[in-house]
């Protein structure tokens, strides 16, 4: 399992750790407008997940702008998905504010299904319940191109490996 830290203190994830090359694990989230989405759904177009513990802190805001700012220059058939457990109402306000609008906000809240599959979910300290910040890319052929648990949750993901493992798959 992969092993992250809150502040250096260790934090313990719960669920399946995701390798590359892997068929990535399916999961339904629910969209700004509470629409359930399933990653099944994008089949033959490459996603980038990204996983963060709420749009309501100052890493996972600088991280989800920067992915929007990306986004321009991927193409249309590379779509960024950020999520989170924040309820679809507080990511719509977040997306507003923020002036976000090429990254797709989904909600783990209802179903918690992605936490589990992506082994991100916070098991236990100051933050249990909300998942962990990583990222992962998936192919157009469902199989995960990208995993990176980020070892210590607040700092930034490694942008420049995702993008470029998201142009790969997407040529």
């Amino acid at each position: 399992m992969a092993q992250v830290t809150l502040r250096g203190n260790p934090i313990t994830l719960g669920g399946s750790e995701v390798k590359t090359g892997q068929d990535a694990p399916d999961f339904t989230a629910l969209d700004n407008g509470l629409k359930p989405v399933k990653l099944s759904e994008a089949k033959g177009k490459v996603v980038i997940l990204s996983s963060v513990p709420s749009l309501d802190t100052p890493t996972c805001d600088t991280e989800t702008r920067r992915f929007n700012q990306e986004a321009g220059k991927l193409g249309g058939g590379v779509e960024i998905w950020t999520i989170s457990r924040d309820l679809p109402f507080a990511q719509k306000r977040w997306c507003g504010a923020a002036g976000v609008s090429a990254v797709k906000t989904l909600s783990d809240f209802r179903e918690r299904a992605f936490g589990p599959a992506y082994g991100v979910e916070i098991k236990d300290g100051p933050i249990a319940g909300l998942t962990a910040r990583a990222v992962f890319v998936v192919g157009k052929d469902g199989k995960v191109k990208h995993v990176e648990y980020v070892k210590e949750i607040g700092s930034e993901p490694n942008y420049d490996a995702a993008l470029a493992a998201a142009k790969s798959a997407a040529s």
